[in-house]
């Protein structure tokens, strides 16, 4: 287990905090573009985990030390007070949570200046890179889905995430931000991808996969043989395991843009981002033990009501689906597993910045 130490509180606290605010103040009003300003979230600093004496020694210069464990998480203000919360999950529950580095993607329009203060303020220790996602190319592409938050231009930022990163990059865990992990994310990244195959992610092949195509492209003489000699079986596009280097080498993201045209001229999906990610890798993915990614623990994507856990252990609560934990906490109606997250919520209240 790795050991954990509280940083010591800041001897001038209400000091700091007029500076803090004064820095939201002005970054909200000059930082970043009309269309970004909100009232930002601040929140707490997080404890500081170090590496237990087993960890090997690595070199984060360039971001690309094979040795350490590589992380990349989509930002956007929407969803940031879950990626703080991932974020300390991971870094608690690591034997070597120093190790670790995060690749950060967001928006080229976002305040990548208030990102990175936020992130550095909750986690001075924490080595992390913002890369910018040029939204363009991919928005004139997206098809409207059964949720709006699906069509978001950032959820389909995975489709780019070798030419977003740095070309020496390896290996990557991607990441949703709507989780926690409950164990160590090295035994995740380590998971074995084969001779050949590109990602690793649990598989769910009891569930009904032609329900994920329209009767469009069941119909069709040649689409429906997309899959033919394919073991295809649904998996959750938040927690992958990909060889970027594969994944270069096999031009993926080019066929991932071919399906999303397509799905232009003739509708052949109906749900975001997940559908040319199965077209594309489906039966062809290594496998992930299913306690990797308890999803759907926000529900469907119609009336987000809660679920349970599926049955065997969990190293991972995702909750997938309409419903997130921090807005049924704020609003008294939580589901039983939201308790799960909220020890990780570091958001910090009016109330205590006040005090």
């Amino acid at each position: 287990m790795p050991k954990l130490a509280l940083i010591p509180p800041h001897d001038h606290h209400r000091h700091h905090r007029q500076l803090l605010l004064i820095f939201l103040l002005i970054s909200a009003t000059t930082a970043a573009p009309a269309s970004a300003t909100t009232n930002y979230q601040v929140f707490k600093e997080a404890p500081q985990f170090y590496n237990s004496p087993t960890c090997p020694s690595i070199h984060t210069n360039g971001m690309c030390c094979d040795q350490a464990v590589h992380v990349a998480m989509t930002l956007d203000t929407a969803y940031l007070r879950g990626s703080m919360a991932a974020i300390l999950s991971i870094l608690q529950h690591s034997s070597c949570p120093q190790n670790i580095l995060f690749h950060f993607i967001a928006s080229a329009t976002a305040n990548h200046q208030h990102f990175r203060y936020t992130i550095s303020r909750a986690f001075p220790a924490l080595v992390f890179q913002i890369y910018p996602y040029d939204s363009k190319a991919v928005s004139g592409l997206i098809s409207t889905s059964i949720r709006s938050a699906l069509d978001c231009p950032l959820n389909y930022a995975r489709n780019y995430l070798p030419n977003l990163l740095p070309r020496c990059l390896r290996r990557v865990v991607y990441l949703d931000s709507d989780l926690v992990l409950v164990d160590d994310m090295a035994k995740l990244a380590a998971t074995p991808l084969g001779d050949s195959s590109v990602l690793a992610a649990p598989e769910y092949c009891n569930a009904n996969f032609t329900s994920y195509f329209t009767p469009t492209f069941w119909s069709n003489p040649t689409l429906s043989l997309t899959f033919s000699g394919r073991k295809a079986c649904y998996f959750n596009t938040g927690v992958m395991v990909i060889d970027l280097q594969r994944w270069r080498a096999g031009d993926y993201t080019t066929k991932i843009v071919e399906w999303m045209e397509l799905q232009k001229r003739m509708r052949i999906y109906e749900l975001g981002s997940l559908p040319p990610f199965l077209l594309v890798f489906a039966g062809n993915i290594a496998p992930v033990d299913h306690r990797w990614n308890q999803h759907g623990l926000g529900g469907d994507n119609y009336r987000g009501l809660c679920r349970d856990l599926h049955p065997g252990p969990t190293s991972l609560l995702h909750w997938s689906g309409k419903g997130k934990p921090w807005a049924r906490l704020d609003a008294n109606r939580p589901c039983p597993l939201d308790a799960f997250w909220a020890p990780y919520d570091l958001l910090q209240t009016s109330s205590a910045l006040e005090s």
